[in-house]
């Protein structure tokens, strides 16, 4: 190829402003319900676990909200993020698709969380909080908070999920190197924790349990409130930094994308990548296809209902509208820790609803087999939360030789997979199940 393959924007274009999908719904999304009474939640039902100044942004119907400059200030560490063609894994599977990939590794985190991390703990300091509490599944949003909390001198503690504690002990020491607190959740540091586990002694845990135990230290401990890396309206607000500046290199590139596509856990991922498109869709009426991929073992939206459902497991959050397997589901120890959670964002389940996205679904070994043709012919080796969307980059490049289709493809790697060399280690060895107990 004659073009470069890796596109890189100057740093005075990392956006200005972060981009809300809800005002551009055809429809409106279904309010979050109070837990005991059902009805509508009120702002002041949040002011317990949140600061005033995140709550305004998880209810804003403004498409554009400003980012601030001490937030743009600390982006600039890693962003704006590249944009690279992947030519060599298109050699490998010989089709005339064109596939590019959007790089958030390069964090210092070395995820796409960051992008939420840092405002959250911006937001949070600007209120005079002293203390974050919060939960995690493979450590990437609990190290990225860390990290965070740590610039802007807020103290933070972590309830990582058990079988991610004692998978991905590196990610624990990361935390623990920014300064934060790290439990296995459930832990004996809560109520319900103890609860859990006068249960279930071995329980793996789950993120719906780690969330109830980051939010019952949130409401118990004074000056602390609760920092959450997905799923709520204004996570997938700061993660729209990754589509914005996708949509300017894509340019660069000289190509549009007839389909993007990107992993999905909790959603933030997706949403970050994806809701700039959809906006381009619904206003410019472009085509752009949009993919969530998500486990076979934790399908929520392939297989979810969609219903109001608690977001954690000790039903003590509001009522969200979205795709869910029942708050009480017990995902599978699978080494996707990010994306082991019984429901989904309730924005990419209201977008899911309305036709505005696809969704599939993908057992866990056909997710390393992709992982490991992608380390070998591009050189990254991915997490495998985002593994999840290189198969299904895969298998859209593949029908795009089988048919002659010339389409452009584009997903996001939203990590890098160099903390997870013991999941490699145990699909390389062949060892790995495709649901591991």
């Amino acid at each position: 190829m004659s073009t470069p393959v890796k596109f890189n924007l100057p740093a005075e274009e990392i956006p200005k402003q972060w981009y809300n999908l809800a005002p551009d719904f055809p429809e409106p999304m279904p309010p979050p319900l109070h837990p005991g009474t059902r009805e509508p939640a009120a702002l002041s039902d949040m002011q317990a676990i949140f600061p005033d100044n995140l709550i305004e942004q998880e209810v804003s119907q403004e498409r554009y909200i400003d980012v601030p400059e001490e937030v743009r200030e600390i982006y600039a560490l890693w962003r704006p993020t590249p944009l690279i063609r992947a030519v060599r894994l298109e050699r490998a599977l010989n089709t005339p698709a064109h596939i590019y990939y959007k790089y958030e590794g390069v964090s210092p985190a070395g995820s796409h969380k960051p992008n939420s991390a840092v405002p959250q703990a911006y937001y949070n300091k600007q209120a005079g909080v002293k203390r974050l509490a919060t939960e995690t599944g493979a450590g990437q949003w609990g190290s990225s908070l860390a990290m965070a909390c740590q610039l802007f001198g807020i103290e933070c503690v972590v309830y990582m999920v058990r079988v991610s504690f004692n998978q991905k002990p590196y990610r624990k020491l990361m935390m623990q190197t920014w300064g934060a607190t790290v439990h296995a959740s459930p832990s004996l540091e809560t109520d319900f924790g103890r609860k859990v586990l006068a249960d279930d002694p071995d329980c793996s845990g789950s993120l719906g349990i780690a969330i109830s135990e980051a939010i019952e230290d949130t409401v118990k401990t004074p000056n602390t409130k609760y920092a959450l890396g997905s799923v709520l309206n204004h996570v997938c607000l700061h993660q729209s930094v990754i589509g914005q500046e996708t949509i300017k290199q894509m340019e660069l590139a000289g190509e549009e994308p007839d389909v993007v596509i990107g992993c999905a856990g909790g959603g933030s991922n997706f949403a970050g990548m994806a809701f700039p498109f959809i906006g381009r869709n619904l206003r410019e009426g472009k085509s752009t296809r949009l993919i969530a991929v998500e486990p076979e073992s934790c399908p929520t939206l392939t297989a979810g209902e969609l219903k109001y459902d608690f977001g954690d497991t000790a039903e003590t959050t509001p009522l969200l509208m979205m795709y869910s397997l029942g708050h009480t589901f017990m995902p599978p120890s699978i080494h996707s820790g990010g994306l082991r959670y019984h429901g989904m964002s309730p924005m990419v389940s209201h977008a899911r609803k309305l036709g505005l996205i696809d969704a599939k679904a993908y057992p866990q070994l056909q997710i390393f087999e992709a992982a490991v043709l992608f380390a070998r012919t591009e050189g990254l080796v991915p997490a495998p939360e985002p593994a999840h969307a290189i198969r299904a980059v895969i298998d859209e490049a593949v029908h795009a030789r089988e048919t002659g289709e010339k389409k452009v493809i584009l997903f996001n790697l939203c990590g890098h997979g160099m903390l997870d060399l013991a999941a490699y280690e145990t699909y390389l060895s062949g060892t790995m199940k495709e649901q591991e107990d």
